[in-house]
């Protein structure tokens, strides 16, 4: 239903606006020994627009405002809850890293992050065209700057510099993209673009040509092969902190903006959309896995793991719609909602050890820093295995049920093509398997390279451990979350 307020579909991120602004604001009038008001500032703010969104989720409730521009439905409020929390932990973890780095100079780390969140937010419920590509702007150009934020370090400054000419690239390809679909359909409204498709464009050409422009554009911000050059160089060259703030929640408003743009405005042309989705998701599995490989550089290999990662999920976007058939999509889109949440959890808990086996003047990034792990400190060696073991796909982890639905949605689908889809990222999950079992055995039997204590603060320690165990208790009962994913997938398609 249409809402007669308009601001009311709009009160988390007026909310979170609000207090970015206040936050930055309050942050330019205090020194040093205030700051920690900052932090725990922005922590609330976060926590209240969480349960909001949270709120929305559980009342079921669509509403549409500002003239169709924005809607708030249940999927959008489930992943923008996720997205928050996902910046909650993000920030806890990275606190302790980011001070003895002169990153808490300023509030610059905790305003510019709200503000992504926001960018995010707007990407997410965003039903006209121009505002998803606003949200998208906001989100890149606060990740340029966080990229960016050690001023001092060259590393970061050539990462942020290559983040932000690929990103204006590929920005150029969507909103290129987004101008063909308009030129073709006559509107900016999602639900628009989708009645035109359905009942006939008279320059079909035009509107093929800005979907390869818009899925390119897409790829690119999901980092999925051949439009995946920025992940590794940005992944290892952004301060540890930054690498999860743009691995993690991100990837929740990047698979709102394929729902948005694919499965609500262009399903009637998905034959086009599905044949790239799965080039893309065959190239990003054999690309990723095999490069991942031959990484020494922890950050490296773990950007290349996403890259295989995120194909994986590409294929239950594939397998969705069969014919023109949409019988199928709620569950095979479902399952790629649940496959984006999970990975996010087990990103959070992977680089949430990292940062804290840093110190400073020391960047624990090497695989080999992992070395006797388990000696040193036990519950951060079993957080790191089960995330290992989870991306790998054992059971019983999160992961492997993750992937387990992914291909349940394709072999669903039927014909020869879904299932060869389907044996062809079991064997390269094979292959992934190989290197995350290698840190594992890096952890368990190498001798330690290194003797410093491991110290975190408390809260760091307990939410680290919640997150670990997150990771095995919805892999044992994963029934509740892809329930909520797969019913959040049907308030909308």
């Amino acid at each position: 239903m249409i809402d007669a307020i308009s601001w009311a579909t709009a009160t988390p991120e007026l909310l979170l606006l609000a207090m970015a602004c206040v936050i930055a604001l309050y942050d330019l009038f205090v020194d040093a020994p205030w700051r920690d008001a900052t932090f725990r500032l922005t922590q609330l703010t976060l926590a209240v627009v969480a349960a909001l969104e949270g709120y929305l989720a559980l009342s079921g409730q669509t509403l549409v405002g500002f003239g169709g521009m924005i809607v708030s439905d249940p999927m959008g409020a489930w992943l923008k809850c996720f997205a928050t929390v996902a910046l909650m932990v993000t920030l806890l973890y990275a606190r302790p890293y980011a001070g003895p780095r002169q990153m808490l100079r300023g509030g610059e780390l905790f305003t510019l992050s709200m503000f992504a969140l926001l960018g995010m937010f707007v990407m997410i419920s965003g039903q006209h065209l121009l505002v998803i590509y606003l949200g998208l702007e906001l989100l890149t150009l606060s990740s340029y700057a966080l990229v960016a934020l050690r001023r001092d370090d060259a590393r970061s400054t050539e990462a942020a510099m290559k983040y932000f000419v690929l990103g204006a690239l590929a920005s150029g390809f969507l909103l290129y993209g987004l101008s063909l679909v308009y030129g073709a359909t006559g509107t900016l409204l999602v639900s628009g673009v989708a009645e035109a498709v359905a009942a006939g464009v008279p320059q079909p050409m035009v509107l093929t040509l800005g979907v390869v422009f818009v899925v390119a554009g897409l790829a690119f911000k999901l980092g999925v092969v051949p439009f995946h050059m920025w992940v590794p160089d940005i992944y290892h060259g952004a301060p540890t902190a930054i690498t999860l703030m743009i691995g993690g929640a991100p990837k929740l408003a990047a698979f709102a903006i394929f729902v948005r743009l694919l499965a609500e405005g262009l399903v009637a042309v998905a034959v086009d959309w599905q044949q790239m989705l799965a080039v893309l998701a065959v190239a990003s599995l054999l690309v990723g896995n095999l490069a991942a490989v031959a990484q020494t550089n922890l950050k490296r290999m773990l950007a290349f793991s996403t890259i295989a990662q995120m194909g994986f999920m590409l294929l239950a976007l594939v397998g969705g719609v069969v014919g023109g058939d949409r019988a199928g999509m709620d569950d095979a889109w479902g399952a790629a909602m649940f496959y984006v949440v999970t990975y996010v959890l087990t990103t959070l808990a992977t680089f949430g050890v990292i940062l804290l086996l840093t110190r400073d003047g020391f960047e624990s990034e090497e695989i080999a820093d992992l070395a006797g792990l388990n000696q040193r400190s036990p519950l951060y060696a079993g957080v790191m295995a089960a995330c290992m073991f989870s991306l790998a796909g054992v059971p019983p982890l999160v992961g492997f049920y993750a992937k387990l639905v992914v291909l349940q949605a394709l072999l669903a689908a039927g014909g020869g093509l879904y299932v060869g889809l389907a044996v062809f990222a079991v064997l390269a999950s094979l292959v992934g398997a190989f290197y995350y079992l290698r840190v594992v055995k890096v952890m368990y039997f190498d001798a330690p390279t290194q003797t410093a204590p491991i110290e975190a603060p408390v809260a760091v320690r307990a939410v680290l451990s919640l997150n670990g165990a997150a990771v095995l208790l919805l892999g044992i009962l994963p029934g509740g979350l892809l329930t909520l994913c797969v019913q959040a997938m049907r308030s909308v398609l």
